[in-house]
């Protein structure tokens, strides 16, 4: 039985059946809060507590043009208690530019009431309802976040100072054309717990000195990450406990290995161990109300946030710019006509007065001339970015979570527009024609929008920023006209935590293939769309597919990849058939996009990073001191036991080279291995449930005691290293071994998911019933543990690799010849993050490490990447800005950006592509270029440019032959 609880701060999901009360801990505690499953990935960048605080807050989103239902649609995933969507205006044509929940059938009708139903359809934790009056000072005062788009200043100045004076967070957001504007008030005093959203950092004791000031020096496995002013808190030192209990301390840096503290002069002598911990600090930070910060940004620049550092000058010239367009509205009751120079000279001379009056005398008169000239476009890109912002400072009102903006931000791509040789745009080309696409050929003209039309284009993945394309394509035309077309590839099928972001998807979409009904939204978005998908992965197997003549017919490539791997395998196919490609990515609140244009810009290039550091193997088989480490642990446990001792048993039994096959593979996977399969098909077995309990009560004194015994014995808490210094010090923390209890928790926790686990692999049926399982543990004798002081306990991976050398050859001889079938179920919701986090956190505990909870454990375990839908719009807004320069064929490097940002701490990085490289190679090597590369005109000489001319001619694995 299901039942929904709605609540003062969520809508709580509980589900209760007859084995209710034989679910782990975590299960419950997950079942009766948050709802995990639908927020699991935007957990990872707002926590639990944030999230609560966001279920408490009632927000006001006025304006539902494009920018205000961009807003609403990232609010609204992001989890708010309710949306209310203000507009007492109708549906235009121009609307349909960058509105996506507008219908042509909607003209004349109101925009909120039209936007309602399918914005209530993002969410069922989130209500929402539309209002279609103006806003009085009685409604505005049901809500704690206001956000005001498309407004005219005198409203954003009444009802700013409304907001101000009655402590309600304030936000205008506005775009026009090219150009977009963000403010943000949060009142007098606004409290920020967390200013950056990272993890805590943390670091290893080595020693900590009798001084004033304390010196800590962290042990030399890695350098520390703290910073200046940071605060910690220690934990498990031994010797000078005091710092264990003595609450958060200032630091100040010394080096990467060390900083000092308090003053530790009376404190006891240090002896070993502990970790220092970051603790974070919260924030009081005050604002100013928009009728003062609209002065004070001139004379204060700080006020002004950086989108773009080449346009430093440019973003004060568009703070008066955009008040100027205020006042030209209010004067003739329009804004400027699209590419009237009247309208843009008139623009001028008001903000002229305005710098006058400021005393600013740095105006970028040319700019204030494009804003005019575009001002009256409403293009879905820039709603995009500006929209994703904007939400983003939403979430941090409702969750006092990350930095606010302090105060305002511009942002223009006024690069965006037609080149200096490129046919300039008339009043005629840009004027108005009862179109959808009347907000863009406002800025572009109808000539480009019959080009956007006869676009080809490949997408290459359908999920967050793939949607969010998706959706920019279908509104600004990509494609869809005759000779135009959209293919999308995705072999995935959408699940259940896709939809927190996936705004394409629905519940009733749940196990359909990603790209079909990615390809049915757009198509409601905008009927005239031209889109094929296909269920296919991009790599080297289905090149039969996505052949030469498939990339000849393109006129591009977008990349909404989410792994390193399959960025670079297609960027080598751009490559090869001379194609560009737009990409961008996501982690959490940081994003990028990168641009590459054929013969004038850098390509994404082959992968020079080797990913996640590698835990050595020594360091997880005895040696962990990081939850990491038990975690990484855990999971080649379950890998192991669960799903590569199956595969390998099925191996034996059906190929007669399999033994011989896998000595060849070396010593240390042969015992491994075979060790694996003499056990499983002999003394491991299971013939019945109660077995397969057996096997797991003896498997957690196998893993939990008589290991960590063993491992004592031969190195005990007070061994020295020959050269006189404790062994068990720095990374290196002493274990105890853990006697198992029935009414521990965790204990069971690993019982009941081992057992049920092993017992799939064999095809048994489990049980969840703990009262049961207790009773057939009753039963279980479990063998007496002897200490051998023979025995050699690897501290190295080479002595480890010499053990498994010496046992390889018995294993071999041993093998017993029987026949079985195993069937191996890899279902990730049937008990795998079950016995993950329950074997880690027992692992910890042998070392005295902090556990993780199941949330923080998937994250790690599960190598989850976190994602919130606010990064994934202004990401894909982006990228569709430099998909218009590459329509038009923009030929200048000056022209194109990436960036590089993070919503959390307003870190925007716009910049200039890096300039194709050149190469100089000897005359032998000349011939490896194929054909149909052509831009080889060399100037470097080394391996690693070397390197990147083989990567671009398709041929980089030659590189490690070669001898330089």
């Amino acid at each position: 039985m299901t039942m929904l609880l709605a609540s003062d701060t969520l809508l709580y999901v509980f589900v209760k059946d007859s084995t209710d009360n034989d679910l782990s801990f975590s299960q419950k505690m997950a079942q009766a809060d948050i709802d995990e499953g639908l927020y699991s990935r935007q957990l990872y960048v707002i926590d639990h507590d944030a999230m609560r605080r966001m279920g408490k807050a009632d927000v006001l989103i006025a304006g539902m043009r494009g920018l205000g239902v961009e807003i609403a649609k990232n609010v609204i995933l992001a989890g708010v208690r309710s949306v209310t969507i203000q507009d007492d205006g109708v549906v235009e044509w121009r609307d349909l530019s960058s509105q996506f929940y507008l219908k042509e059938a909607d003209l004349g009708q109101n925009r909120a009431l039209c936007s309602e139903k399918q914005l209530s359809s993002l969410n069922v934790y989130v209500r929402v309802s539309a209002w279609t009056k103006k806003l009085d000072e009685d409604f505005l005062s049901k809500f704690q976040v206001v956000v005001l788009t498309n407004s005219p200043l005198e409203e954003q100045l009444r009802v700013g100072a409304f907001c101000h004076s009655n402590n309600i967070k304030f936000i205008v957001a506005d775009t026009r054309g090219l150009c977009g504007q963000l403010f943000c008030d949060f009142g007098e005093s606004f409290e920020v717990r967390d200013t950056n959203g990272e993890t805590p950092v943390s670091a290893m004791i080595g020693h900590i000195s009798k001084d004033n000031p304390g010196i800590v020096t962290c042990t030399d496995e890695e350098s520390h990450e703290f910073t200046d002013g940071m605060f910690v808190n220690f934990s498990g030192i031994q010797g000078m406990t005091e710092l264990n209990s003595y609450g958060p301390i200032e630091i100040k840096v010394r080096d990467i290995y060390s900083f000092s503290i308090c003053n530790t002069s009376n404190f006891s002598e240090y002896v070993k161990g502990g970790v220092a911990t970051e603790v974070k600090q919260t924030e009081i930070l005050s604002f100013k109300p928009l009728n003062v910060a609209l002065d004070e940004a001139i004379r204060d620049p700080e006020l002004v946030e950086m989108t773009d550092y080449g346009k430093i000058q440019r973003n004060l010239s568009l703070h008066l710019a955009f008040q100027a367009l205020h006042r030209f509205t209010q004067k003739y009751s329009r804004v400027p006509h699209p590419r009237s120079q009247a309208d843009a000279e008139v623009l001028v001379t008001i903000t002229k007065e305005l710098c006058t009056d400021a005393k600013f005398d740095e105006l970028d008169e040319d700019a204030v001339r494009q804003l005019s000239l575009v001002a009256s476009g409403d293009l879905a890109p820039v709603n995009a970015f500006i929209g994703g912002l904007a939400a983003q400072e939403v979430v941090k009102a409702c969750s006092g979570k990350f930095t606010p903006l302090r105060q305002w931000l511009y942002f223009d791509a006024l690069e965006c527009l037609p080149q200096e040789n490129d046919e300039v745009l008339s009043e005629d080309a840009c004027a108005p024609v009862n179109s959808r696409y009347d907000g863009q050929i406002a800025v572009f003209g109808s000539a480009f929008q019959d080009k956007l039309k006869k676009q080809s284009y490949f997408l290459v993945g359908a999920g967050a920023i793939g949607c969010e394309l998706l959706k920019n394509f279908a509104l600004i035309g990509l494609g869809a006209g005759e000779g135009g077309n959209i293919t999308v590839t995705d072999m995935d099928s959408i699940e259940r935590s896709n939809l927190n972001r996936q705004f394409l998807f629905h519940s009733k979409d749940i196990g359909r293939l990603k790209s079909e009904v990615a390809a049915e939204s757009v198509k409601e978005m905008n009927p005239y769309m031209n889109i094929t998908a296909h269920q296919n992965r991009v790599c080297p197997e289905t090149e039969e597919v996505y052949t030469h003549s498939f990339y000849s017919n393109l006129d591009g490539v977008a990349a909404a990849l989410d792994n390193v791997d399959a960025r670079v395998y297609l960027d080598q196919c751009c490559v090869r058939n001379k194609k560009s490609m737009l990409e961008g990515g996501t982690l959490g609140s940081k994003g990028h996009t990168l641009v590459v244009v054929p013969h004038l810009t850098e390509s994404y290039g082959p992968s020079t990073s080797g990913g996640q550091k590698a835990i050595p193997i020594c360091t997880l088989k005895n040696f962990p001191h990081r939850i990491e480490h038990t975690l990484q642990w855990a999971r080649d446990q379950f890998e192991g036991l669960f799903k590569q001792a199956a595969e390998n048993v099925n191996n034996f039994l059906s190929d007669p080279t399999f033994v011989d096959r896998t000595v060849a593979r070396g010593d240390v996977e042969a015992v491994e291995i075979l060790e694996g399969v003499y056990r499983s098909l002999g003394e491991e077995w299971p013939q019945n449930w109660a077995d397969s309990v057996s096997w797991a009560r003896r498997q957690w004194e196998t893993l939990y005691n008589n290991p960590i015994k063993q491992l004592l014995h031969c190195f005990p808490p007070d061994q020295v290293t020959s050269s006189g210094l404790p062994f068990w010090m720095g990374a290196k923390r002493c274990p105890h071994p853990l006697t198992f209890d029935s009414n521990n928790t965790t204990h069971m926790d690993f019982i009941v998911a081992a057992g049920n686990l092993y017992g799939q692999i064999y095809g048994i049926t489990g049980s969840r019933n703990r009262a049961d399982i207790q009773s057939i543990l009753q039963g279980v004798k479990v063998p007496e543990f002897t200490l051998k002081s023979s025995v050699k306990i690897a501290v190295t991976d080479q002595e480890l690799k010499e053990e498994n050398e010496e046992r390889k050859e018995e294993v071999v001889c041993t093998l017993p010849n029987v026949l079985f079938i195993l069937v191996f179920q890899d279902d990730d919701s049937n008990f795998h993050m079950d016995y993950i986090v329950a074997a880690s956190n027992l692992r910890a505990e042998n070392y005295d490490i902090p556990t993780a909870d199941r949330h923080k454990s998937k994250l790690i375990a599960g190598r989850i990447i976190p994602a919130i839908a606010t990064t994934t719009a202004a990401i894909a807004g982006l990228m569709c800005l430099e998909l218009y320069k590459l329509v038009q064929g923009h030929q200048k490097i000056t022209s194109y950006r990436n960036a590089y940002i993070n919503l959390a701490t307003q870190y925007f990085v716009l910049s200039q592509p890096c300039v194709a490289p050149t190469f100089t190679v000897s005359d032998e090597a000349t011939h490896l270029s194929p054909s149909n590369i052509v831009f080889i005109n060399f100037s470097q000489n080394s391996p690693r440019s070397f390197e990147r001319y083989l990567y671009f001619c398709g041929l980089s694995f030659v590189f490690r032959s070669l001898n330089f």
